[in-house]
C-alpha cells in the first residue's frame, strides 16, 4: 500500500504541470478518435452499397429482402454521421468555451438565492450541476431521438411505440436518473471526502456493490416500469427450455415473456439474475417468428456464456477495470493545472476533477473497446463448442475441424440447421447488416458476423429459410407441436 501511494504520489506531481496543453491535448484526441470512427463507418457505408447478396447467403436471402437491409443500414449511417457530428461539435463547444466553469458558477448563485443552508454543501451543489447538464444534454438529445424512432425505425416497419409511450419512457427514466442518481451521486462524492488518498479503494468497493445491486433490481424494480413480464406459458417450448437449463445445470428460477412488441419490432432473448438464481426473458416477437427449435438454439447459445464461465470473467474484467479508473483519477483529483486549464480558479470540486479525468481518459476508450470486441467474439466461438456438446446442435465455432470430436459428430448429424436457421431468421427480421468490412466490424462489432457464423458451422442450406413465420408443419414457440 505504501508503495501505491508514493506512486500515485510521483505521477501526481509529475502530470501536475502548467506546461502541459491539457485543453489542446483532449481536443486533439477527440477529434482524432472521432475522424478514425468516421473513417471505419464509411468504410461500412461502402459495403452497405453492394447490390450482390454475399454468397454464404445467396439461397437464404432473396434480393428483396437484402436490398431493405441495406438500406436500413445506409439510413442508420446517414443518422449516426449527422448525429455523432452534432455530438462532436457540442462536446468540443463544452471545452472551447469553458461551459463546465461557466455551469458551476451558476449553480452556486442558484444554491445562495434558493437551498437552505444545510443544503449548500459540495455535494448538494455538485449534484445539481450534474443534474442541470443531464437535464440539458436530455433536451438537446430530443429531436433526434424522435427522429430516430418516429422516422427511420417506423419507416422500415420496426418502430411500434407511439408518441404518449415514448413521452412517458422519457419521464420515467428522468425520475429513475433522480431516485438511484441522488443517493449514489451523494455517496460517491462522501466516499471520496472522508477516506483520504486512498479514496479509489473504497470507491471502487461502492461500484462493486452498486454493480451487484443493479444486477438484482433491475429484473425487479426497473424493467417492470417500462414493460410488462409473464411466465411463459405451460407447453413445448417451456419443456425444451426448462430441459435445456436442467442439462446445463443452469440455475433457472423463472421463465418468462416481455411484452417488447409494443415498442418495437426487433427480437432478443436475455438472462439475468444472481449467481444462484437466473431468470431467463424471451420477448415476445421473437416467440411469434421462431419455432421452439430455433428459441432453443438461440437460448443455448447464451447459457453457453455462462456455462463457460464468460459472463463472470466480464465482471472481473469490468472490475479490473474500475479498480484501474478510480486507482488513476487518484492521480488527477488534485491535478491543479488541469483545472486551470478548464476555467478553475482556487476551486477543486470533485465532481468537476472527475468529469475531467474523463476527458483525459476518453482516448483509452477507443483501444478499450477494441480488446474488449476481439475478446467477446473469440467467446463466441467458445459458447459455440461447449453447446455442441451438452445440446446436439452444431455450434458457432471451429470445433468442427475436429473431426472426431463431438462437434462433427453433431455437424454430420444435421443439428446445425437449428442454430443456421435462427441466426438467418433473426438477421432478416431485425434487417442487420448482412456483410460488414473487416476492419469496421473489428473495430466495432462484439459478435462475429452472419456470414462467419455460417461458415464456422459449415453451413450450406439447398433451401430458403427467410420466411417471417414458421412453416405450418413446424413445432410452433406457442408451445403446441404441430406435426
Amino acid at each position: 500500500m505504501d508503495f501505491l501511494r508514493r506512486l500515485i504520489g510521483t505521477t501526481a506531481s509529475a502530470l501536475d504541470n502548467p506546461a502541459i496543453p491539457w485543453k489542446s491535448l483532449i481536443i486533439t484526441f477527440a477529434l482524432g478518435e472521432y475522424a478514425l470512427e468516421t473513417y471505419l463507418s464509411y468504410r461500412q457505408y461502402q459495403v452497405l452499397q453492394r447490390k450482390q447478396i454475399p454468397t454464404q447467403l445467396k439461397h437464404e436471402i432473396d434480393q428483396k429482402t437484402f436490398d431493405k437491409s441495406q438500406a436500413y443500414g445506409r439510413s442508420k449511417f446517414w443518422f449516426g454521421l449527422v448525429s455523432g457530428a452534432w455530438n462532436q461539435g457540442k462536446s468540443l463547444a463544452v471545452i472551447q468555451y469553458n461551459v463546465y466553469p461557466r455551469l458551476w458558477a451558476l449553480t452556486g448563485l442558484w444554491m445562495l438565492r434558493y437551498a437552505p443552508a444545510r443544503f449548500s454543501g459540495e455535494i448538494t451543489r455538485s449534484l445539481l450541476f450534474a443534474f442541470s447538464y443531464s437535464f440539458v444534454e436530455t433536451v438537446l438529445g430530443l429531436p433526434f431521438s424522435y427522429y430516430y424512432h418516429f422516422y427511420l425505425e417506423e419507416a422500415y416497419g420496426f418502430n411500434k411505440q407511439t408518441l404518449r409511450l415514448w413521452l412517458t419512457d422519457l419521464l420515467k427514466s428522468q425520475a429513475l436518473s433522480l431516485a438511484f442518481g441522488i443517493p449514489l451521486g451523494a455517496a460517491f462524492l462522501a466516499i471520496v471526502q472522508r477516506t483520504g488518498d486512498t479514496f479509489f479503494l473504497y470507491l471502487w468497493l461502492f461500484a462493486l456493490a452498486v454493480q451487484l445491486g443493479a444486477i438484482t433490481l433491475y429484473p425487479l424494480v426497473i424493467v417492470p416500469l417500462f414493460n410488462k413480464l409473464t411466465p411463459l406459458e405451460p407447453g413445448l417450448l417451456k419443456e425444451r427450455v426448462e430441459a435445456l437449463a436442467q442439462k446445463l445445470a443452469f440455475p433457472l428460477a423463472e421463465l418468462r415473456v416481455i411484452d417488447g412488441s409494443k415498442r418495437s419490432a426487433h427480437s432478443n432473448a436475455y438472462f439475468t439474475g444472481l449467481p444462484w438464481k437466473k431468470t431467463i426473458v424471451l420477448y415476445d416477437t421473437l416467440i411469434a417468428k421462431s419455432s421452439v427449435p430455433e428459441v432453443e438454439a438461440i437460448l443455448a447459445h447464451e447459457l453457453g456464456h455462462w456455462k463457460m464461465g464468460h459472463t463472470t470473467k466480464l465482471l472481473g474484467i469490468s472490475a479490473g477495470h474500475l479498480f484501474f479508473v478510480f486507482g488513476l483519477f487518484s492521480v488527477f483529483i488534485k491535478n491543479g493545472s488541469l483545472y486551470e486549464a478548464f476555467g478553475f480558479g482556487k476551486e477543486r470540486p470533485i465532481i468537476i476533477g472527475f468529469i475531467l479525468f474523463n476527458e483525459v481518459l476518453s482516448p483509452t476508450d477507443s483501444m478499450v473497446k477494441l480488446a474488449m470486441n476481439v475478446w467477446t467474439r473469440s467467446m463466441e466461438f467458445q459458447a459455440g463448442r461447449l453447446l455442441s456438446y451438452f445440446c446436439g446442435f452444431a455450434r458457432i465455432g471451429d470445433g468442427l475441424a475436429d473431426k472426431d470430436g463431438v462437434d462433427a459428430f453433431s455437424y454430420q448429424q444435421g443439428y446445425s440447421k437449428e442454430l443456421a436457421a435462427s441466426l438467418i431468421k433473426l438477421q432478416i427480421q431485425n434487417l442487420s447488416s448482412m456483410d460488414a468490412d473487416w476492419l469496421y466490424s473489428t473495430y466495432n462489432y462484439s459478435h462475429p458476423i452472419l456470414t462467419e457464423r455460417l461458415k464456422a458451422i459449415g453451413w450450406t442450406s439447398e433451401h430458403k429459410v427467410s420466411d417471417d413465420k414458421p412453416a405450418e408443419t413446424s413445432e410452433k414457440a406457442n408451445g403446441h407441436a404441430e406435426l
